[in-house]
Parts: C-alpha cells; sequence; structure tokens
C-alpha cells in the first residue's frame, strides 16, 4: 500500500522492539483467525492468559493459525504460578514442548514467591525457552507496598537472570501494578523505571487501555512494546503508534519536519 504520509519509522518483523502483545481472553476461534490472519503484520506475540489454554476446546486449531502467520505464543505466567504450587512444573516443561512453544513466563504475582526465587526458575527455563519475566502483584494493595527502588531492582533481577524481556504488571483490567486501583498510571513508578539506565526494549509494559497506551508511545515512542491488547484494538494500536489517531496526531510531527 502506498502512504504518502510522513509517519514513524515502524520496526518490521521479527522485531525486538515495538512488540504488540495480545491477550487471547478466550474470543471465539473464527474471530481470533479472523484477527491473526488479517493483521498478523502488526502482531507479534499472542498470549494465553488465565491458564485458558487448558479449557480451550480448538485451542490446537488457534495456535496452527498462530503458527501459520508467524505469530510467537505463551500461556501466561498464572500458568507457572498453578504448576509450581502443585509440584507439576515437569508437566509444564513437558506441555511447553508438546506445543512447540518457545516463549515461557515466569511470574509471582499471585503466589507467595520472592523475586530472588522467581530468578531461579528464570535462569532454569532460559536454558532453553526465550522468557519472558514479570515483575509487580495483581493485588493491587500488595503492588503498593512496591517501592521504585523495588521495581528497578526486581526488574534487573530477572534479566540478569536470563529474562530477555521483563513485562511491567498493570492486569488486564489495568488496575494493578504500575497502575492504581482507579487506573490511574504510577507515573513516579515509571519515571524510576525509565531513568534507571534499562533498556526500554527489554520491558514490554502492559497497556490494555487507550489511555494506557498513549501514556507509553508519547514517553518511549512508536516502538515501545506493549502487552494485553485485547484482540479488537490491534488496529487502533497501530493507528496511534503511527499519529494516526488523534491523541497522538502530533506527537511525531516536529520530528518529522
Amino acid at each position: 500500500m502506498n502512504i504518502f504520509l510522513d509517519l514513524p519509522l515502524r520496526t518490521k518483523k521479527k522485531r525486538q522492539a515495538g512488540l504488540t502483545v495480545l491477550i487471547d481472553n478466550g474470543v471465539p476461534t473464527g474471530y481470533f483467525t479472523d484477527v491473526i490472519n488479517s493483521h498478523r503484520d502488526f502482531i507479534d506475540i499472542v498470549k494465553f492468559g488465565w491458564c485458558s489454554s487448558l479449557i480451550t476446546k480448538d485451542i490446537y486449531q488457534k495456535i496452527e493459525c498462530l503458527q501459520l502467520n508467524g505469530v510467537q505464543f505463551y500461556f501466561g505466567g498464572t500458568f507457572f504460578e498453578k504448576c509450581l504450587l502443585q509440584g507439576k512444573l515437569n508437566d509444564f516443561y513437558d506441555y511447553h514442548k508438546a506445543f512447540g512453544c518457545t516463549h515461557m513466563e515466569i511470574s509471582n504475582g499471585t503466589i507467595d514467591l520472592s523475586n530472588r526465587e522467581k530468578a531461579k526458575y528464570i535462569a532454569e527455563f532460559s536454558l532453553e525457552f526465550t522468557i519472558l519475566s514479570e515483575v509487580g502483584y495483581k493485588d493491587s494493595e500488595k503492588s503498593q507496598e512496591l517501592s521504585a527502588n523495588n521495581w528497578v531492582e526486581y526488574i534487573w533481577q530477572d534479566l540478569e537472570a536470563g529474562a530477555t524481556k521483563v513485562i511491567t504488571e498493570a492486569r488486564e483490567s489495568g488496575r494493578s501494578g504500575i497502575c492504581q486501583k482507579n487506573g490511574e498510571l504510577r507515573y513516579g513508578i515509571i519515571s524510576e523505571i525509565l531513568n534507571s539506565g534499562i533498556n526500554p526494549d527489554n520491558l514490554i509494559f502492559e497497556a490494555p487501555t487507550k489511555d494506557l497506551q498513549t501514556y507509553f508511545i508519547t514517553e518511549v515512542g512508536a516502538n515501545v512494546n506493549l502487552a494485553n491488547i485485547s484482540f479488537d484494538h490491534v488496529l487502533s494500536l497501530e493507528s496511534l503508534r503511527l499519529g494516526l489517531r488523534s491523541d497522538t496526531l502530533l506527537l511525531f510531527e516536529g520530528a518529522l519536519v
């Protein structure tokens, strides 16, 4: 397609920055395959959250669609936590292998597991998988207890242990982790993280709402890594990244002159 406008340069697949990570919250299979087939150039990874892959009737069909379209996938950190609780990490490993899944999320968002203990699992599984770790808790009150220094320390720990990228928790609602219970971003935390020397390309910000997506694009740029994107927001997010939507329409104009 001939796009005659001057737009920010977007990275191309297979990209290392500018990732768009969708969350499959159980969308119907037909809709799932339609979105992937239609917008594969804008979709890098799909997360099957909430252990939903275990109860999705058409999981094989969905994964086949992803593989045919060059879209990576993983099963979410809650799956890791559930398996760890039940002493079934060997089955967890076999499950990933059976689906040909190359990515794995390791988190401690719900269970009582220190970040240092979590880092040991990152080191172990990073020998065979691309590890996406997560920092932050799903419980909003518990997340409030994490200081900015904690966030930065834990992100560094995960990266040094072998995580390829670290996800900052916000949940699918955008109301925990890096966000307040009312959905407002914890700006001080984000500022500390972005000014800590951590390469933003090594971070993935959960940003399920337009306001969060706009904020991170404004602060980091068009090629910021964003996750927990719903299936019906693929094109609207890409428009935001390219400055084609009102919220970012003026953002890149100065840089393009």
